[in-house]
């Protein structure tokens, strides 16, 4: 099991990154698309300004799922100014565009926010929360994601494991990285995109690939662990959204994002 910096290496060779998606990053046999956000951006950052060492602004449509493996990453430069880069980013593999993204790029500061309204979810103690395990409610599909992050969810939205799902749409915990290491720009895009998504909360239980997601990296996350809290506002036809906040161990959001996913609705 490796760190989250190895998993998202990549190598430059002349205009293009090469990289090697890892099976560990994964949900039901799917790489997570967080994770897969994390290595074009890990892409985007090597090409960018000096002056612009960090994500901030993450937007990514998801084409086709990748496989596990040798992948390239395509970063077309769309300007640079004094203040943020901004460039394309492609994941192909062979001639088909899996992912693509424009990404903003900037110094973000460990710094607190001139005004905040939003307060950060009220959690149990880290401890108090049970751990998500390597696999789906039901066992119905391994989680591999779950054995390189942490994450503790809060009791009181836990009630879909038991078949009694609390039908708020709601679901917070905490997070931390396995490998040790401290949350960054890059990997924050990980814990943007939660699992299991808010749908089991609705008792509506699945698969829901990302279709859309949009994240926005606030500021440099202080040291321990996160604390993220997503719903959902409306289910329609299929599709379902989810709004993320991320707030580090300082008490400051320091992301967010939104995301539109498929799901399977009842007959």
């Amino acid at each position: 099991m490796g760190t989250f910096q190895e998993a998202t290496a990549v190598v430059r060779r002349g205009d293009v990154y090469e990289t090697d998606l890892d099976p560990q990053w994964s949900v039901g046999g799917k790489l997570h698309g967080g994770y897969l956000l994390a290595v074009m951006g890990r892409a985007a950052c090597d090409g960018a300004a000096k002056d612009h060492p960090h994500p901030s602004v993450v937007s990514g449509s998801f084409v086709a799922a990748p496989a596990p493996g040798p992948a390239e990453i395509h970063v077309e430069p769309l300007r640079t100014g004094r203040s943020t880069t901004q460039v394309r980013a492609r994941l192909t593999q062979g001639d088909a565009v899996r992912v693509e993204a424009l990404i903003t790029l900037e110094r973000l500061e460990e710094v607190g926010p001139w005004w905040s309204g939003l307060e950060p979810v009220d959690l149990p103690a880290e401890q108090e929360c049970p751990r998500t395990p390597p696999e789906a409610p039901g066992g119905a599909f391994p989680v591999p994601l779950m054995e390189v992050i942490e994450q503790r969810l809060d009791p009181g939205h836990l009630g879909f494991w038991s078949g009694s799902p609390s039908r708020r749409g709601v679901i917070a915990g905490w997070q931390r990285l396995v490998d040790g290491s401290d949350w960054d720009p890059l990997s924050l895009l990980v814990a943007l995109d939660p699992v299991p998504s808010v749908n089991f909360d609705l008792d509506l239980p699945g698969w829901t690939p990302t279709i859309q997601l949009s994240a926005y990296i606030r500021r440099i996350p202080a040291p321990g662990p996160l604390r993220v809290r997503m719903h959902t506002a409306d289910i329609t036809n299929g599709r379902m959204d989810e709004t993320v906040y991320v707030w580090d161990s300082k008490d400051r959001l320091v992301a967010q994002a939104t995301q539109l996913a498929a799901i399977r609705m009842p007959r």
